[in-house]
Formats: C-alpha cells, structure tokens, sequence
C-alpha cells in the first residue's frame, strides 16, 4: 500500500472506480483484482468471434441481456457475402439472447459514437468493450478498455473480468487553444511528447482547465486516442457538462467519482495549450507528429472526414465552417461520414450536409468506412490521404503503398480545397 503525503491511502478516479468494481475498499497499481462489469460491447467484426469463445465455454444465456449492447458498425452495409453472413450471424446469437440493446444497420452508427449518446455510458462505471478504442467512454468519467474476444466471452458468462490496477499518468493542460486548433491537435501533440508506447498499460487522466473547456464531443476525441499512447485506459473526470450530458440521455442514478484531493500519479504533465498549432501525425506511425507548418505541401488524393475519433456534430461543424461556399479541389476526394444517425440527423438540419454536397464532397451512411480499409473510400498504390482517424500504419486504409497524414477535420477541410496538406488557419 502506497502512503499518501498525510500518511494515509489517498486515490486517484482509476483506483476508486476499480475499488468499487472489485468491492474492495482501496486498489493499488499493479494489483490484480477480480471486477463486476457494468456493460458490455461488442460489435459486427469482433461479435462473431466473441459468439464461438463463448459457446466454447458451455454456457447457455449471458449474464445480463440488459448490460449487453451490440452495435453494427464496420462493414455496413455489408459489402461481402461473408460479411453478410456473419451478421446475420450475430443477429441470430441477439435474438437468442433476449440482448435488448441491439443498433443494427441504419439505427446506431459508430459504436462508440452510439454508447454516450444512447447513455449506456456513466461515470463511475467499468465498461469493457471488444475494440480497442472503448477507451472513448472515458470522457464521461468511465473506466472503460478493450478486451479480446476470448476475454469478453468470458464477461458476457460472468460479469466479471480480471484486471491489473495501472499506474496513472496525469496531464495537466492549461491554456486557450487558439483558433481552429482542436482537441485532435492536442492529443496528437501528446503522444508525439510521450511516444506511442508512452502510456502502456498505465492509465491517462486529462485535467486542467482546458479540458474543462472542451466540450463532451472534445473529450471524446482526447480519450479515443490514448489508446494510441498504449493506454490501459483514458479518462477526465466527470464535471457539471458531464452530469447535464448523461442527464440528457438516461434516467438511471448517476453517482459520479473523481479523485481524492491528494491522490498520488505515478507522473505528472504539464501541458501550456496555447501556444499548440495545428497538428499532423505523419506515416506510418501516430506518434511521428509534427506541426502542420512544417508538413504543410504535400500533396492529397483523398481526404476522410469521421470515425470514432472524429465524426461527432462538432467535428462536422469545423469541417463546414471552413468548406462553406468553397470547392473540393479538382483531382481530390473527400469522403465524410458521420459518427451516427444521431450526428447525421443533426448535421442534415444544420444544413451541414448541404455545405458538403455543394463543396463536392461524397457524404455516407454512418459507420467506420475507410479507416480499416474495408469499403468507401480504400486508398489504392501511392494515394496519399489526410485523415481525421486515429491510426496511420502501413496498410490501414487499404493499400500497403498508399500514406495516410492524421489531423482535424479542419485541416482534412482545408486540405482538400488546397490539394495539400494545408493550415486551417490559412482558408479565411
């Protein structure tokens, strides 16, 4: 047990959520602990996997049919035979078990778009998910990771999982980000400075007072990458914004928790926001970051507006303030999808989706799309893409010889007006 400056156990959000989870009074970094699962995710790619571990293990109903939410995302539509089937074999497997909460194709979108707005997301709450980027859930002050699928077959039997207590990182981030610099930007900045093993298997708290600023759909792109970094897990502790979100979007007891006054971090960052320009992230890999000033020029074939990590109403604000009465350039794609049917009703009302249209942009049906290289919008040999995703590794977005530049969707905007790799802050 560690001693806090006052001589006793003082802890951190991470150490109290999994305390309670485990039913323990306090946890510590490298315990293993045995702990209660509040929900469960999993989607179209991962679900059938996860359905033949957990028939493997000879259990005949999961544990709970209402901490069960299954999303279709990845391939959607269906653009193969195979994909179809295994759908349709994941839809059989929800019939079966009574899973309440099931978005199929047209009535969810991005899984981790659907899991905050549809409120099966509160703080406090432990949340594994079979994707890496459960991690996202942390911006609503929730301990949430990615699990394997054996892993989660297991949780779907039990209810519970084993977890190793991480150690916590805390990023301290103070400053005004300065125009069309976004909370992307930011967290690029911060896996360039600690490095795409920086984080791993520790957990990232984001604190200071612009974090405080940012709004849920900010927090939710900061959170989505820490994955990014190695994390075990990302998370900002939940304030007055959080409570009003979730208030809007679920009925249930909200209990949040947040860090005692004197909780230890393994490290401290400090973090002065206000001097940070726009950032890109240069393949093949997300911690190679630089400045867009000293990227700017290089020309695009494609540019990718969504995803888990940025396809939420604010990102397709930013992307239209800056396509607005403008042109995609002659000789440049540029693919935008909305993270949810939520995000595309809004966008349509705002009249963002018009902006794209006559901007010569090509607008899709929610869902993942080109960011695992699966269908709308694959890259072929030496395109070169500037995408709003969270990976840029050789091959992500289809061909091993084709590069992908990750960034906001206003420098993804301003870039496909330009035909290269462009500052946001140039297009006035």
């Amino acid at each position: 047990m560690r001693a806090g400056r006052r001589g006793i156990e003082r802890l951190n959000i991470v150490e109290k959520i999994l305390a309670r989870a485990s039913g323990e009074k306090e946890v510590s970094p490298g315990q293993i602990i045995d702990a209660k699962v509040d929900k469960a995710m999993m989607h179209d790619l991962t679900g059938p996997r996860v359905i033949d571990s957990f028939r493997e293990i000879g259990v005949k109903r999961v544990w709970d049919p209402e901490r069960i939410i299954v999303v279709f995302d990845h391939d959607v539509p269906p653009s193969t035979i195979k994909a179809a089937e295994l759908q349709k074999k994941v839809r059989n497997f929800v019939r079966e078990q009574g899973i309440k909460y099931f978005y199929d194709i047209g009535r969810g979108g991005v899984c981790h778009v659907v899991m905050l707005e549809k409120g099966h997301v509160k703080p406090g709450e432990l949340i594994v998910g079979a994707d890496s980027h459960t991690v996202t859930y942390g911006a609503l002050g929730a301990f949430a990771t990615g699990v394997g699928a054996t892993d989660m077959a297991a949780v779907l039997a039990t209810g519970s999982i084993w977890l190793r207590v991480p150690e916590t990182l805390k990023f301290e981030v103070s400053g005004k980000l300065q125009k069309r610099v976004y909370a992307k930007d930011l967290i690029l900045h911060i896996i360039g400075m600690i490095g795409a093993e920086g984080a791993n298997y520790k957990a990232m708290l984001f604190s200071g007072q612009t974090i405080r600023d940012l709004g849920i759909d900010g927090r939710a792109t900061i959170c989505n990458m820490s994955i990014e970094a190695g994390a075990k897990v990302g998370i900002i502790e939940p304030d007055e914004k959080t409570i009003k979100y979730v208030k809007e979007r679920t009925g249930e007891p909200i209990t949040p928790i947040r860090s005692d006054e004197d909780a230890e971090f393994t490290k401290v960052y400090e973090i002065d926001a206000s001097r940070l320009e726009p950032q890109v992230a240069i393949p093949p890999s997300v911690d190679n970051v630089k400045p867009v000033s000293e990227v700017g020029g290089i020309e695009i074939q494609q540019g990718f507006i969504g995803t888990c990590t940025n396809g939420r109403l604010d990102d397709l604000r930013a992307a239209a303030e800056i396509l607005k009465g403008r042109r995609v350039k002659d000789g440049v794609r540029l693919v935008i999808i909305p993270g949810s049917q939520e995000v595309y009703d809004h966008a349509l009302k705002e009249g963002l989706i018009e902006i794209f249209i006559k901007a010569g942009a090509i607008v899709c049906g929610p869902g993942c799309g080109p960011c695992i290289g699966i269908s709308r919008g694959v890259l072929a040999d030496d395109e070169v893409c500037i995408s709003s995703a969270n990976r840029n590794f050789v091959g992500r977005m289809g061909s091993p010889k084709s590069k992908v530049y990750l960034a906001s969707p206003a420098t993804v905007a301003a870039s496909a007006i330009k035909g290269k790799i462009t500052d946001p802050r140039e297009v006035d």
